[in-house]
């Protein structure tokens, strides 16, 4: 009895400890369509082979083709905050380019909220920072579930649109280096790594390594870039942003830069609100339609 007890046990403690059979990973659609604007969950590729990130489509009432818009979130070096993020949504922005006839999606990057998974934005600390890497890995997921879109039936294959904010702007930044055939612009409000360094207002960790990131960007570009900024952003105020975006400008790098009114109580968080996408509607309108270049007669 005590010999078939001990086998038992030994059973129940290989069932305990093996490792944990993983499901396949199926991307698309994962929910019905719902309001506003067919709003509905999806999965798209992450850099981790067994985890499907999270993100949200919404996208007009026809069958499209539609152009595709990217929307890049925000993030935080604080693992707590970003476990405890909800699903961006980024809804006015959504419906102010699901009226112009673009698809948008919204993907939440690993280490974030539902998605979880490993953080691989990491930037490190301060004295170490290593901003470029850190874009590049957001730009690496934005392109992912970018180029999982483009392969659905209802999205064109060309003249996407990329909008970063903040980290997702940082993350945008990296990607100019794209072909401008599938990527037709990048949009990046206030764009950047290291801001409120210790929580603390109008202080950035390491400023000269970020405008060294930067211009390193700005050496890659192939796609013009809105670079866009509230007054009152604490995080990274106009003049550091314009400093920014002259070091990427400087280095080969094609940037319209523009300074917003003031929007609520922190200008960081404009392109969320209602009032920072009617705040922002002048400039967003100018880099979705570009003026096409006039015809000259040769004389």
């Amino acid at each position: 009895m005590r010999l078939i007890n001990a086998f038992a046990l030994l059973s129940l403690l290989a069932l305990l400890t093996a490792p944990p059979v993983c499901a396949q990973v199926t991307f698309g659609a994962s929910g019905d369509e719902g309001a506003p604007f067919r709003r509905q969950e999806w999965r798209v590729p992450s850099p981790d082979a067994d985890m499907a990130a999270h993100a949200l489509l919404f996208r007009p009432a026809s069958a499209g083709p539609f152009r595709l818009a990217v929307i890049a979130h925000a993030s935080t070096q604080n693992g707590l905050r970003r476990a405890q993020m909800p699903q961006p949504e980024y809804r006015a922005l959504a419906a102010f380019l699901v009226a112009r006839g673009f698809a948008v999606l919204v993907p939440e990057r690993l280490g974030h909220g539902a998605t979880g998974g490993r953080y691989v934005e990491d930037q490190g600390g301060c004295d170490e920072a290593d901003y470029a890497r850190a874009g590049r890995a957001t730009a690496d997921e934005i392109s992912r579930a970018l180029e999982f879109l483009r392969k659905q039936d209802f999205i064109r294959k060309d003249a996407a649109i990329v909008i970063g904010h903040s980290a997702g702007g940082w993350g945008a930044l990296a990607l100019v280096n794209a072909d401008p055939k599938t990527i037709s612009t990048i949009i990046a409000f206030a764009p950047g790594r290291g801001g409120h360094a210790n929580d603390e207002p109008n202080r950035i960790c390491a400023p000269n390594t970020l405008v060294a990131a930067a211009a390193e960007f700005g050496g890659a570009a192939r796609i013009p870039v809105s670079w866009l900024v509230a007054a009152n952003d604490s995080y990274f105020a106009p003049a550091f942003s314009q400093k920014l975006a002259e070091a990427f400008r400087g280095a080969g790098g094609k940037t319209d830069f523009h300074v917003l009114p003031a929007v609520g109580g922190e200008g960081h968080a404009m392109i969320e609100t209602e009032a920072g996408v009617k705040a922002a509607s002048g400039e967003l309108a100018r880099a979705l339609n570009p003026p096409k270049p006039v015809a000259t007669k040769k004389p």
